[in-house]
């Protein structure tokens, strides 16, 4: 399957995304985990673009899309916002993955009426834990701007409550898939699930964090199930 690598301004900054399937098709939005890019959802693309037009985006900081020096969830929430907009994306399925996820998430809060469905892999909302300790920069050429790591750790340690309290008004039909054996708690995808009104929890055990990558037959097993309940069958 072709994958076309596309770019467009978005509220003054530039972004790249990466599209597979035909235009025409029901639009299902990517978003990656920190400190990857669109290009991780290639293999997932390449399967789902056969009955969707798969949009994968480089979130800001990442990949192909701008180093914008300021990064928050909230910002990639708009990022999003934006970049629905620009391709007349009038209502869209979402998947999200950790750092991505949790974009999700918020999306879905403040816009329900835009999203068909959500699919959301191996995160929570942030919750009050543990603080995290930013890491040491690593040396040499990084993939990503590294203050994307600062930023977003910033915001683990001191979330939002309103992230949880507002899962219940996310009123779409909703999947949350754990990676079983990650270092995500698999408890908090359950309350998760419990408080969005329309969940499901799948644990695909033993799979990690990174469910699409060290599982992708069981990650699209659950996906392309969920994606087709109640669609009308010509």
């Amino acid at each position: 399957m072709e994958i076309r690598v596309n770019q467009i301004v978005l509220n003054g900054h530039t972004f790249q995304y990466r599209e597979s399937g035909d235009v025409s098709a029901p639009p299902l939005v990517v978003l990656h985990a920190l400190g990857k890019s669109a290009e991780s959802w290639d293999q997932v693309a390449a399967a789902l673009g056969e009955n969707y037009r798969v949009l994968a985006l480089d979130q800001r900081g990442h990949g192909g899309s701008a180093r914008t020096n300021t990064y928050t969830f909230e910002l990639m929430c708009d990022d999003l916002l934006h970049f629905a907009d620009a391709l007349n994306l009038g209502r869209f399925s979402l998947i999200g993955h950790s750092m991505g996820g949790t974009v999700s998430y918020l999306f879905s809060q403040t816009f329900p009426s835009r999203i068909d469905r959500l699919i959301v892999e191996d995160t929570p909302p942030p919750f009050s834990d543990e603080p995290i300790e930013v890491p040491s920069q690593p040396s040499g050429p990084l993939p990503f701007d590294w203050q994307v790591v600062p930023s977003i750790i910033q915001q683990l340690n001191v979330p939002d409550p309103e992230w949880w309290a507002r899962l219940t008004d996310i009123m779409m039909p909703t999947l949350v898939i754990g990676g079983g054996s990650s270092h995500i708690p698999q408890n908090k995808l359950q309350e998760v699930s419990e408080l969005i009104p329309n969940c499901e929890l799948v644990t695909i055990e033993d799979a990690g964090h990174f469910v699409h990558e060290d599982n992708l037959s069981a990650f699209l097993a659950a996906v392309t199930r969920f994606l087709s309940k109640g669609q009308a069958h010509s």
